[in-house]
């Protein structure tokens, strides 16, 4: 309440005025000794500016950085490979991964869906199939397509393909 009360520029005595309450239950609530009937709390949030849902929400500490020890690979009998680089990412608007393609192979065939897919080939060279189309993208080269026709890549070259892959909104 300290806080909420600094934020809003008042004083201890301008809160107690507006809540018709004593500066002295403001000044004792503030530092633990007594606690506020729920009406009053709910008075006191809404003359702060807020309400009992968002005074009480406790925000979860947002993870910025993902060292390599949280990716998730998985990889087929043919040992192309799929990485989660963002273990959390099904909880997000995007999931990022990374492919690794191996000569001659593909990726399974993806159904129409809902949003975006991008991808950026870090290495290598592959053919993407979207719909009846299918296009060459090389190393440095990027895409990106509505997924509401059926799509795959495939391997376009005699070495691994490396292929940074984010889907809008997580699909994999």
């Amino acid at each position: 309440i300290r806080n909420l009360r600094n934020q809003n520029g008042l004083t201890q005595e301008e809160l107690a005025d507006r809540t018709e309450l004593t500066k002295g239950f403001i000044s004792q609530m503030e530092r633990g000794l007594t606690a506020p009937s729920v009406s009053t709390l709910l008075d006191i949030v809404e003359c702060l500016g807020t309400n009992l849902s968002d005074f009480f929400h406790e925000e979860n500490e947002l993870q910025i950085v993902y060292p390599k020890e949280d990716y998730f690979e998985k990889e087929d009998e043919h040992k192309n490979s799929i990485t989660w680089l963002i273990a959390t990412a099904q909880s997000r608007s995007m999931e990022p991964i990374l492919v690794q393609l191996q000569p001659g192979q593909s990726m399974p065939e993806d159904k129409p869906h809902e949003g975006e897919e991008f991808g950026y080939v870090l290495d290598g060279e592959i053919r993407l199939h979207y719909g009846e189309d299918v296009y060459t993208v090389r190393k440095g080269d990027s895409f990106i397509f509505p997924a509401n026709r059926k799509h795959k890549i495939s391997s376009a070259c005699k070495k691994v393909s490396s292929i940074l892959w984010i889907s809008s909104p997580p699909s994999f």
